[in-house]
């Protein structure tokens, strides 16, 4: 009787979980899989699950869905564990799951572009043959939902709620799955990279949880003022780093390897543009015209544009008006794509044509991936982009919160990776918050920085996509103390 009464459950919750819109809060499907990455053939383990977010009374509020990898036949006490978040702040964490780091790669292009049919292939450049890998979905992104009506949307939806709510949840996961003696380290992309880099202290301080290291891929502003001249002067190298990718320069600039290029923009930047900017209508009219000069050789945009703008060129602008002679416009967050407007005339694009194209290859991807290879069948809706707002963006300073947790622990390591080519948190803002955490220096021998001839997601690009994996391969081998080193300075 109690084995028929097993069964009936068992297929009651397997039938419920195609009959309803809200996912159970405490759950898991586990499956294996073969893989051949870097050379290396091995077993490993799927999870993917829904882990309870629940108030100071025990009372569940939301459940957080994850899927989390683990190496098959190795000693987990000193296996790395990665832990990835996306952005958004709306936004699953599909991006890096099916596209960089995962052992599942989406159907596109070399170059990022969708191709059907539509669905996934084995990734040989994951970096699971050195580290565990677990996929969260914050609240109200990809499967994760608020379960409690009554609930108070503020203790999830901001800058700080996100990362207190998020480091209590990490803490459960990892006592559930037993990796407290694993070295630990967050990734996060974009909006991601805020929630990480605050994660670092919060888990510090209030779950007395130390990480190995933090990668930020394509990060924000990170809580970093930088208004007025030096907001408007940053964003010059970005420009000139899109002209070179398409073909808009001069011989003496187009020819040459882009990294050998961008030094000379960024020292442009800091010593002339900025003063410049910052002189407004003081600046002779001989140093004027001496950057406005520069500043239309980098970007090939016309002298006339410039001074039209107060040589203050909005990032819209610049997206419509490189190509505006081709009736074309590029990508927010990757140059490399194009779109075309109803009207070349205007300030800024109709659409963003890179954010289109992406979701074009991933929304079907993950889908058929969770039914059909991690066998989690559901009518719960994938939210690629979920509801969250309004969200609470004040006292962001999660910068410096980083800055505090490395101090706090030698061992802790920053990696960042930027594409040349993302316009909504480009490269050359990522190098100025790595500055700006650590203006003494003391910092910078644990601090590093990768760039990618790619935009906001630099992986898309398959050249891009096995540098970027190998970089964090090598992030973490150079991060993990020697066998006695003790966590001192």
């Amino acid at each position: 009787m109690k084995r028929y009464f097993l069964l009936i459950s068992a297929l009651f919750l397997g039938l419920m979980s195609y009959a309803q819109r809200i996912p159970f809060a405490d759950s898991t499907i586990v499956t294996k899989h073969n893989i051949t990455a870097n050379g290396q053939k091995f077993g490993y383990t799927a999870k993917t699950g829904f882990q309870p977010v629940w108030d100071a009374n025990g009372k569940v509020l939301a459940t957080v869905h994850y899927t989390y990898y683990s190496r098959d036949g190795v000693n987990k006490n000193n296996r790395p564990l990665v832990i990835s978040f996306n952005g958004g702040p709306g936004s699953g964490s599909v991006w890096m799951h099916l596209a960089y780091t995962g052992p599942r790669l989406l159907n596109i292009d070399d170059e990022g572009y969708p191709l059907q049919p539509y669905g996934v292939k084995e990734n040989p450049y994951t970096i699971l043959d050195v580290a565990d890998i677990v996929y969260i979905d914050p609240i109200n992104t990809g499967y994760s939902r608020i379960l409690d009506e009554k609930a108070d949307r503020t203790q999830f939806f901001g800058v700080n709620a996100d990362i207190r709510y998020l480091a209590e949840w990490i803490n459960t996961f990892v006592t559930r799955n037993n990796r407290w003696a694993s070295p630990k380290y967050l990734i996060g992309e974009s909006y991601g990279t805020t929630r990480v880099s605050g994660l670092a202290l919060e888990l510090q301080n209030a779950q007395w949880m130390y990480l190995n290291g933090v990668i930020l891929v394509s990060p924000t502003e990170l809580g970093i003022k930088r208004e007025g001249a030096v907001e408007q002067a940053n964003i010059w190298p970005y420009y000139a780093a899109t002209a070179w990718y398409h073909k808009k320069l001069a011989p003496a600039y187009q020819n040459k390897k882009l990294e050998d290029f961008l030094p000379e923009v960024e020292a442009f930047t800091i010593n002339e543009l900025l003063p410049a900017l910052a002189k407004g209508h003081s600046i002779t009219a001989e140093e004027k015209s001496a950057v406005v000069k520069k500043m239309a050789q980098y970007t090939s945009l016309s002298e006339q544009v410039i001074l039209q703008n107060n040589l203050n060129i909005p990032t819209s602008l610049y997206w419509k008006e490189l190509l505006r002679g081709e009736g074309k416009t590029i990508g927010r967050l990757d140059s490399r794509y194009l779109g075309i407007d109803l009207r070349d005339a205007g300030e800024r694009p109709d659409y963003n044509a890179e954010l289109t194209s992406w979701l074009h290859s991933f929304t079907p991807a993950i889908n058929y991936y969770y039914a059909n290879e991690l066998n989690y069948k559901s009518d719960v809706k994938y939210n690629m982009f979920g509801p969250v707002h309004p969200w609470d963006n004040k006292n962001d300073n999660t910068g410096m919160n980083l800055r505090q947790a490395m101090a706090a622990n030698p061992y802790l390591h920053l990696m960042v990776q930027s594409g040349y080519f993302d316009g909504a948190c480009d490269y050359f803002n990522a190098k100025y918050n790595m500055w700006q955490m650590d203006p003494s220096g003391k910092l910078a021998d644990r601090m590093s920085f990768e760039g990618y001839h790619s935009g906001h997601m630099m992986y898309l690009r398959k050249e891009d996509l096995i540098k970027a994996n190998e970089d964090i391969r090598q992030f973490i081998r150079k991060s993990l103390p020697k066998e006695g080193q003790a966590a001192k300075y």
